[in-house]
């Protein structure tokens, strides 16, 4: 089994390494930024399972962090904060945070809290969750997907067309069945918008773009 991997997103690097070093003791991988800014360059090339994220940072805050990310991936969040007022709180937890610890703490509570949300977020997953299809691993749990062991950032609707269409390989989705699927009942965009997604999503696959084939005249279909 692949170790779990911890993102610390905190200015102070006495504190990044304190958290590191009691996390490494408990067998997690872990990888550390500066500030949302340098944690945000740093998911391109890594997927964390958890990240743990200071609030008060320069350039890009904790909050400002957690609403980019939030667009993009649903991997848990917990905030660090030597702030401890309810509104600070209640503001974590609405813009997706998980939990919420107030410094200072004490490193085994925050082992502790760690442990409590990556149970809450994965302990329902299974095989079924995972799709390893061709060159690539989709994580419909963490929303994940990595191709040729590397990972691949795509939006939510990116992943939604990706995910539905390696999943029934070989079966062909029309434009608007697509729109439907991944858009939703309410959606009010045209078919030409699951044209450029698909557009960018093959770009963004590279060589392996082309695992999602055209179907003239009809839509598209995942074939390896």
């Amino acid at each position: 089994m692949n170790p779990v991997t911890i993102m610390i997103i905190d200015d102070e690097p006495q504190m990044r390494k304190l958290i590191r070093t009691f996390l490494e003791i408990e067998g997690y991988d872990v990888v550390e930024a500066t500030d949302g800014l340098n944690a945000l360059s740093l998911m391109t090339e890594c997927q964390p399972h958890l990240i743990i994220v200071d609030v008060m940072m320069p350039y890009m805050d904790g909050f400002t962090f957690a609403k980019e990310i939030k667009r993009t991936s649903t991997v848990p969040l917990i905030f660090l904060s030597a702030k401890g007022e309810e509104w600070d709180k209640i503001q974590g937890l609405k813009l997706g945070g998980d939990d919420y610890i107030v410094k200072p703490f004490l490193p085994g509570e925050l082992v502790a809290r760690v442990e409590s949300v990556l149970r809450r977020s994965y302990q329902h997953k299974t095989e079924e969750d995972t799709l390893t299809i061709g060159p690539l691993v989709i994580d419909n749990v963490a929303h994940t997907v990595q191709i040729h062991d590397k990972p691949l950032t795509l939006t939510r609707k990116e992943f939604g067309l990706l995910h539905l269409l390696a999943k029934n390989k070989g079966r062909v989705y029309s434009r608007g069945q697509l729109l439907h699927l991944v858009w939703g009942e309410e959606h009010q965009s045209s078919e030409r918008t699951v044209d450029t997604h698909i557009k960018t999503l093959r770009i963004k696959m590279g060589k392996d773009g082309d695992l999602i084939e055209t179907v003239w005249g009809i839509g598209y279909k995942f074939e390896v």
